[in-house]
């Protein structure tokens, strides 16, 4: 089989957060499996030189966009056994960043409709595309726009982040009649919404865990799409993401002042005591050292984090943030800094060397998110023996598992409701075992570093799916709201905001059965 992943970001290239930690490492687990596997992804400036020379230019095309005509060059080059596309148009993509400009919507509408026109240019034509969040969401629609049936998978990383515009956007901004919109799939809450345009699109929807895929019923998740997500939950399903297991690995990274593993843990205590050293901490090797490695926003829990910073401090432990993001939370830590010195260090940056350096030094690693579609930081921070304090959501409820005195089963320690007030008991709670039973904490730390956190098993349910929608009976199914011929849509057609009729008569004869989500439930 060929598998093209669209992708607007992939580590090692280009990265901001998890999504080029997955698509960097998901695509060579799928090509270890034997399958052809290859990546499509933006030309940025920030794209090394070292990659670029390995690089070879294959062809270039022009693409329309509305009354635009733009040039796309396509470049490859081998690594980890994936073909590694780029298209290439230095105006859209050579910026000082890879998002954050007024016209991220028609730089992400000009990458999906370039991605569409150079899949004949591929040294392979894919038999299945698999696009992730609002940055490819049009890949589908411009797709069916051309008739092309090609199946395709979408995956939705974090639902907070859509795609919203203006109405006047679907013809001028991104080419496409007004049909798309009056018919209601790009249509929703008065303005275009390019994810609920994908979601009805594709053959299939993943989100990044099973916990977060049934959260997206939720209005209190959903981001005002639990309605679309009721209607597509027949082609709906979460597989939890994993790991580049060869780069997270403290047996053999060269980020940490002396690596270590389950058997000879002398080295986390080195790199424990280098950071205190480098940050300026207090050295006491016996003072549990608590890690917050996030962006500074709210969905992330940091408020919860700053209300509780004097019943952190209560606990005898020392603090280390690393992180960027909104000025309150950013202004809260370094306060605390300065209140607390030798006890808090606040580090307003990004930086993967340092964040393994935290990750290789600290005791205990705190995730209080409100929501979180998958996280890999509990997953990096069990793997380097940080034993993670966690709110019971999304992928956080999937791969934390509180520890039970009862059973001694767990591999960390989880709270349920969103306040301080649990979020310290629980704190409290790993405190107590790391001071007064070593036994029991030994055994937290090993069982979290010997966790199979690779994607080897959710590559296969990956590829479970891809089969699925590539069999001949499968297609992408239209609603009552659907229009058979988006171009022709009268204006008068309902918008899914109203869709709770229309799902009760979605067609369920390829509906998969869902994972058993039970767990067994911690002792307090």
């Amino acid at each position: 089989m060929n598998i093209l992943y669209i992708t607007s970001e992939a580590a090692p290239f280009c990265k901001t957060g998890g999504l080029a930690d997955v698509l960097g490492s998901l695509p060579p687990a799928v090509a270890a499996e034997g399958d052809h596997t290859a990546v499509l992804l933006p030309l940025y400036g920030q794209i090394a030189q070292r990659w670029r020379e390995k690089m070879n230019f294959r062809c270039y095309i022009y693409v329309d966009l509305g009354w635009r005509h733009e040039y796309c060059g396509l470049f490859s080059l081998e690594y980890r056994g994936v073909t590694w596309y780029f298209a290439d148009n230095e105006r859209y993509f050579r910026r000082r960043g890879l998002y954050g400009d007024m016209d991220d919507g028609e730089r992400f509408a000009f990458f999906s409709k370039a991605a569409v026109a150079l899949l004949p240019h591929l040294a392979e034509y894919p038999n299945v595309v698999h696009c992730n969040d609002w940055q490819t969401a049009l890949v589908p629609v411009y797709l069916r726009d051309a008739g092309n049936d090609l199946p395709v998978v979408f995956t939705i990383h974090n639902v907070e982040y859509q795609g919203k515009y203006g109405p006047e956007t679907v013809e001028d901004l991104f080419g496409l009649n007004r049909g798309w919109y009056d018919g209601g799939i790009l249509r929703m809450d008065g303005c275009v919404n390019l994810m609920k345009g994908a979601m009805l699109t594709a053959n299939a929807v993943t989100t990044v865990s099973p916990t977060y895929a049934a959260q997206l019923h939720d209005p209190a998740y959903a981001c005002g799409l639990e309605q679309v997500v009721h209607l597509i939950d027949y082609k709906l399903s979460g597989v939890l993401n994993g790991l580049d297991i060869e780069s997270y690995d403290p047996a053999h990274d060269g980020s940490l002042p002396r690596t270590f593993d389950p058997d000879h843990m002398e080295g986390k205590a080195v790199c424990k005591a280098e950071l205190q050293r480098q940050l300026g901490l207090a050295q006491e090797p016996d003072t549990p050292l608590v890690a917050v490695i996030s962006r500074l926003v709210g969905h992330k829990g940091m408020d919860l984090v700053c209300q509780g910073l004097e019943g952190l401090m209560a606990t005898g432990c020392q603090l280390v943030v690393l992180g960027q993001g909104e000025s309150q939370f950013e202004d809260a830590f370094r306060w605390a800094q300065n209140r607390w010195p030798g006890r808090v260090s606040a580090q307003i940056t990004y930086s993967d060397n340092l964040s393994r350096r935290i990750y290789g030094a600290a005791d205990l690693f705190l995730m209080p998110s409100r929501s979180e579609p998958c996280g890999l930081s509990q997953m990096i921070a069990m793997r380097y023996g940080s034993v993670p304090i966690a709110r019971e959501t999304g992928g956080l409820r999937d791969t934390v598992l509180s520890y039970n005195k009862f059973t001694d089963e767990g591999n960390g320690f989880t709270f349920f409701n969103y306040n301080a007030h649990d979020m310290l008991h629980t704190v409290r709670r790993a405190v107590h075992y790391y001071q007064n039973n070593r036994e029991v904490w030994y055994r937290l730390i090993v069982r979290g570093m010997t966790g199979d956190y690779s994607w080897y098993s959710s590559a296969g349910k990956y590829m479970a799916l891809y089969e699925d929608v590539t069999r001949p009976a499968t297609s992408f199914t239209l609603t009552e709201e659907t229009p058979e011929n988006p171009k022709t849509a009268p204006a008068s057609q309902a918008e899914v905001g109203d869709v709770k009729e229309a799902a009760k008569e979605a067609p369920k004869a390829e509906e998969k059965p869902k994972a058993k989500r039970g767990r067994k439930k911690a002792e307090p």
